[in-house]
């Protein structure tokens, strides 16, 4: 799965996050860190939302781009 990410330069490196997913935010001392770091976040992120909605009624649905 793709999602878009947003890097944010700083004086200590570079915050990363991910309009798709919201709060989903990471850091890094360089662009290369902070991507892996934020590949990590999302991981967690989504097996969060997964046990938050286990018991939950739930859907897919497809949106063309």
């Amino acid at each position: 799965m793709k999602y878009t990410v947003v890097l944010h330069p700083s004086e200590e490196g570079y915050a990363v996050s991910v309009p798709g997913l919201p709060g989903c935010w990471s850091q890094g001392r360089d662009e290369a860190e902070a991507l892996e770091n934020i590949r990590e976040a999302i991981h967690e992120y989504l097996e969060a939302i997964a046990e938050l909605t286990q018991d939950a009624m739930t859907r897919e649905v497809e949106v063309a781009a």
